[in-house]
């Protein structure tokens, strides 16, 4: 861990000494930080790329991001991140299932993004590739594929194995509650929530 070697000064009779190990330790934090992902506004002159990661016991997550220009190296950055836990009539639905209901959801939910670009959809669930030529009889189903009907022609999913696909699966982990309403907008909820600056 990068910064063990700055926890050392902080410790009783120790005597407060920056070596270059230290010094180091502070140049890469500050690098770390400087430089870290933060949330960008879209460019709708360009691709997105939405990562969705569901699971039937917990949750699902999904993250927007889009390729752009920065520094003059052209870097794929984070517009948003989304989550959402499970209800309890979902839970017992299988994988696919549960992952064609947060497919549909993400586009919902991200719906102005959509509207006449073109976009992938990466998800670690290998069914999904077919989700839009899938022939079923299961009337959920049928009801996503009509949801999604509409992007047709300017989406394309993409497999991405499990162990690469990190972006959404943290958010599926810790999914935000179901409430009807962002607390963070209620005006005196919003006056209680303490502010830091760096």
């Amino acid at each position: 861990m990068v910064v063990t070697s700055l926890y050392k000064l902080c410790s009783k009779d120790v005597v407060f000494e920056i070596t270059k190990e230290q010094r180091d330790a502070y140049e890469t934090i500050k690098y770390e930080l400087a430089n870290a992902s933060v949330l960008i506004l879209p460019d709708f002159e360009h691709p997105f790329n939405l990562y969705i990661d569901a699971t039937c016991s917990q949750g699902s997550g999904a993250s927007l991001h889009q390729r752009q220009i920065v520094d003059g190296e052209p870097r794929e950055r984070v517009i948003c991140y989304i989550s959402r836990q499970m209800k309890d009539s979902e839970a017992r639905y299988g994988a696919t299932q549960t992952e064609c209901l947060y497919l549909v959801w993400a586009l919902e939910k991200l719906h102005y993004c959509w509207e006449g670009e073109f976009f992938e959809v990466y998800t670690d669930c290998t069914d999904m590739k077919s989700l839009l030529n899938m022939n079923t009889i299961n009337k959920k189903m049928l009801r996503w594929q009509i949801a999604i009907q509409e992007y047709r022609g300017n989406m394309t999913i993409i497999y991405k194995e499990v162990k690469s696909h990190t972006n959404a699966d943290g958010l599926r982990r810790w999914p935000l509650d179901n409430v009807k309403r962002n607390l963070a907008y209620d005006p005196e909820v919003a006056a209680k929530i303490p502010i830091h600056f760096m």
